[in-house]
């Protein structure tokens, strides 16, 4: 995208900016594409008569396949061209998203899920990959965090755009919204992107990567099949057994390999490993909350998909905030103790939230999610800046890879556990012994299932009972969520390092932009 004049000076191709405005629509669809499904859910639930499990799977389907398939997309992209494998993405996420606005059944729902799961796993890496190619060092730096706040303004974007579509049109446009988006950006990179690779770039370990997916696919199968069918049921013990399986033979075959696809190496240092965690247990927190928050807006408290999307942005704006004030408070009071403070807030908003009872409004909602948004941002951003901050400059690509990877199965397993406690809390506490028999099991699906079947029988009492349970289960999710951010930040504090607190501004400006915009993802 850059040649030199006749007396020797760079001229830059001024279609850069329009190729990076693609990339930054693209960056924008994966990033609300991660939030506008929570709030389709209770539609979605209703229409299609979606149980939570299922309602679980939806969520889940692209998550396990996303973080299966992050790393390897990567190296798909250095070894046959990043803007080849950059447009395959983007037709591959485009073809699931027009697939699940077409389906009626929510196996295909969640098929779908999963194909842009494949397409968003190919996508996030290398339109970050491509802009060294668009951008010399001077430009690179803003073209970087154009792309990274595209991907952090998406999440409060989604549940309002999904709101909206939903209070205008049918479940299906929350997936037909990202068609004509990737679109433009397939028909920018074929016009605007200069093809790059990597002849050294090692093979892609195709048996690492299907260990990764069957082995975390099975284990958020046993994790939200085992409400239903019993923890000691055999097949829920046998996939756990399987799951446990494979993910040791992934390990000791990532260790043996010379060039692995996982650096698991990078595991061994403390400070990498403990921050790692840390960012982790604020994903699984966070998209457990996200799960179960959206239902809780529109089932219970009655609003309509909009109003619900526009009551998640105290947490949004929360988040967003912290980001943005983590970085002065570091330099000040050390990373230690920002993450710690930050998992101790996140506690106490989870403990206030588990207080919610059926009678309480919106407003105690919103307290507790302000709240929790600050904790959350105060505790990811210098979690992740410091686990960066701890390899070396050889490792970064590779420690970045497993970072966002592990932090994306924390974001699964927390959609699995979380839902699965919910689920199995409102089964035992509603009383469905007086419903007909074909109604039971609709009812103790889902609140939304409740609700209709209610509606059919005008079973009052069956409302407000679904309604209380379901309280009840998100309360019980959040006093867990509570406890396991509270026994993290002990940890925090007794185990993490404390770096000096004088670092570099330069260092610290290059490791936020990216854990500011991969604070949601």
């Amino acid at each position: 995208m850059a040649t030199l004049t006749h007396d020797g000076a760079v001229r830059r191709d001024p279609r850069r900016w329009w190729a990076l405005g693609a990339l930054v629509a693209s960056m924008l669809v994966l990033g609300f594409d991660m939030t506008i499904l929570n709030v389709a859910l209770p539609t979605m639930a209703r229409d299609l008569g979606a149980s939570t499990g299922q309602q679980q799977w939806m969520a889940d389907a692209y998550v396990v396949v996303f973080a299966s398939l992050m790393l390897p997309a990567g190296l798909l992209g250095d070894r046959f061209g990043r803007r080849r494998m950059l447009i395959t993405g983007l037709a591959v996420f485009l073809a699931g998203s027009l697939a699940g606005s077409l389906v009626d059944d929510v196996t295909w729902v969640i098929v779908a899920r999963a194909l842009m799961g494949v397409g968003g796993a190919l996508v996030m890496p290398l339109a970050l990959a491509v802009l060294p190619s668009l951008f010399g060092p001077d430009e690179r730096t803003r073209a970087v965090g154009a792309v990274s706040a595209a991907s952090a303004l998406g999440l409060p974007l989604g549940p309002i755009i999904g709101g909206w579509l939903l209070n205008h049109f049918w479940w299906g446009s929350v997936f037909l919204v990202n068609v004509p988006m990737a679109a433009i950006g397939i028909t920018a990179c074929v016009l605007l992107l200069p093809e790059t690779r990597d002849p050294a770039a090692p093979r892609v370990d195709a048996l690492s990567t299907a260990l990764t997916a069957v082995g975390l696919g099975v284990l958020v199968y046993a994790i939200i099949e085992a409400p239903s069918r019993g923890w000691g049921d055999p097949l829920v013990l046998a996939c756990f057994a399987a799951s446990a399986a494979l993910i040791t033979l992934l390990v000791v075959r990532e260790r043996r390999s010379p060039r692995p696809m996982l650096d698991l190496a990078l595991l061994g240092r403390r400070g990498f490993l403990l921050n790692t965690l840390a960012a982790t247990l604020v994903m699984f927190v966070l998209s457990g909350l996200m799960f179960v928050l959206p239902q809780y807006l529109q089932a219970v408290l009655g609003h309509d998909a909009l109003a619900t999307g526009v009551r998640t942005l105290p947490m949004m704006g929360g988040l967003l905030i912290a980001s943005r004030g983590a970085q002065p408070l570091v330099a000040r009071f050390g990373g230690r103790g920002v993450i710690g403070a930050g998992l101790v807030v996140l506690a106490f908003a989870a403990f206030l939230g588990s207080r919610t009872a059926v009678g309480d409004g919106y407003g105690v909602t919103a307290l507790w999610l302000s709240v929790a948004g600050l904790g959350f941002g105060f505790a990811v951003v210098p979690a992740m800046s410091a686990a960066l901050g701890t390899l070396p400059r050889d490792r970064a690509g590779s420690g970045s890879g497993l970072l966002m990877t592990v932090r994306q199965v924390g974001g699964a397993i927390g959609i699995a556990l979380l839902g699965s406690l919910l689920a199995s809390t409102y089964a035992d506490r509603l009383d469905t012994s007086a419903l007909p028999p074909a109604a039971v099991r609709a009812a103790d699906g889902s609140v939304v299932g409740a609700h209709v079947v209610a509606g059919r029988l005008g079973d009052r009492a069956l409302d407000a009972a679904a309604n209380a349970a379901y309280v009840h289960g998100m309360d019980l999710v959040l006093l867990v969520s509570g406890v396991a951010a509270l026994v993290t930040a002990l940890l925090a504090a007794a185990l993490l390092p404390s770096p000096p607190r004088s670092a570099p501004a330069s260092e610290e400006g290059t490791d936020m932009a990216p854990a500011t915009a991969d604070a949601g993802q």
